[in-house]
């Protein structure tokens, strides 16, 4: 089932008749949204489908119908993300051998509106500087995470989506996220973003645009 709360605003994801599931658990039937500009929330517990949403929302897999369609800031209507438009990692997947440093000098070249200045903002903000030169192996759930986010924040990708970004964070951390996120949708230097959080509460009540509830 499906909960929604919407602010009308620029729609920077059209999502129509999208289904999506399982031989056993059908998860999405004829399932519709706009997503907008700003900071949108997938909100539910485990199990529920928050993490394929994503992936579907990012063009990492196919639904079996429907259309998911980009249409906010960055180009024009497309139904496949371009790998520039869409920055998306499921955090759960194994990293290679490669130190925080080298991978960020692989998404600076993928993004066109990647920005060093906020890499190095958030690299400090995370408490990251000792480790860019290790390798992700080396590093503990928590630190691989915040190199995740530091990419996710200042690649500037005008469809940013983040799966539980709060996990394995410490509390300084956790508040730094929140802060940084506000800030990532509400600079005026920068073009209008749409970043789309999937996770199990509001993250302090974050001041979300649009929030969609998922449940068994």
């Amino acid at each position: 089932m499906l909960g929604v709360k919407e602010d009308a605003s620029l729609t920077a994801l059209k999502v129509r008749n999208l289904c999506f599931g399982f031989a056993a658990r059908p998860l999405f039937t004829d399932w519709n949204a706009d997503f907008p500009a700003g900071l949108s929330l997938i909100l539910g517990g485990e199990g529920v489908g928050k993490t394929s949403l994503l992936r579907l929302l990012a063009g990492e897999c196919a639904p079996q119908s429907g259309t998911v369609t980009y249409q906010g800031p960055g180009a024009g209507v497309q139904d496949l993300l371009g790998c520039e438009l869409v920055f998306w990692r499921d955090p759960r997947t194994p990293w290679r051998d490669v130190t925080p440093q080298g991978w960020m000098d692989g998404q600076r070249a993928q993004y066109p509106a990647w920005c060093d200045s906020a890499w190095r903002r958030h690299v400090s903000g995370f408490g990251l500087e000792p480790h860019l030169h290790k390798s992700m192996h080396q590093l503990s759930t928590g630190s691989q995470r915040k190199v995740l986010l530091a990419a996710a924040l200042a690649s500037g990708a005008p469809l940013t989506l983040l799966d539980e970004p709060e996990a394995a964070l410490d509390r300084p951390s956790i508040a730094y996220l929140r802060a940084a996120l506000v800030e990532a949708v509400s600079d005026p230097r920068r073009p209008a973003r749409a970043v789309i959080v999937a996770h199990y509460d509001t993250l302090g009540s974050l001041p979300w645009r649009h929030i969609v509830e998922l449940k068994e």
